[in-house]
């Protein structure tokens, strides 16, 4: 499948490794290379939003903050909150007394600023476990785990997860037809 084809299904792209402490590590002038070149190439697929989130916090204290930053048209959200479950009490205090709390009103503050769900989710570490700063994104986005290290990550390894998203057929849950084991 080719890049264009993926272009109309690839509009957030999540990138989840590393402790607090391991983001802290990499240094300013490392981030800014990192959110640049990631940036680029998530904008290059055609997505919309890339969000770069902790695995979890760790041990260590962090003064870790989030931030934005635009590149080629994709919004770069850094997000380090590493407690998937205080960022969804976070997200339902959020939620304007007047509104209805349903998966609208509730996706609308965990995603913020982006406007929808990641489509493509990278997990940085091992394939049997999930990362704990994911709760209510494990719902429909589609899952590559990279075993490497927070800081080991390159362009080429997103390059290579979006390629791995671009042969998949998304079904958001549902069942193939073709299963003979459904039924």
């Amino acid at each position: 499948m080719s890049t264009a084809h993926t272009q109309q299904f690839l509009r957030h792209v999540m990138v989840v490794g590393g402790t607090l402490g391991d983001w802290d590590d990499l240094g300013v002038k490392r981030w800014d290379q990192r959110v640049s070149e990631l940036g680029a190439v998530a904008a290059n697929a055609g997505a919309t939003y890339l969000t770069l989130r902790a695995f979890e916090p760790g041990s260590r204290p962090s003064d870790s903050t989030g931030w934005e930053r635009h590149v080629d048209g994709c919004h770069v959200i850094i997000d380090p909150n590493g407690d998937g479950r205080a960022r969804f009490a976070q997200a339902m205090a959020a939620i304007p007394r007047e509104e209805p709390i349903n998966e609208a009103t509730v996706s609308e503050m965990l995603y913020a600023p982006a406007d929808y769900e990641p489509d493509l989710i990278v997990v940085l570490g091992e394939p049997t476990r999930l990362p704990p700063s994911l709760v209510w994104e494990l719902a429909y986005g589609e899952l590559v785990f990279r075993p490497m290290a927070w800081d080991e990550l390159t362009k080429d390894h997103l390059v290579e997860a979006i390629a791995d998203f671009a042969q998949r057929e998304r079904r958001f849950g549902g069942l193939d037809d073709s299963d003979e084991s459904v039924g």
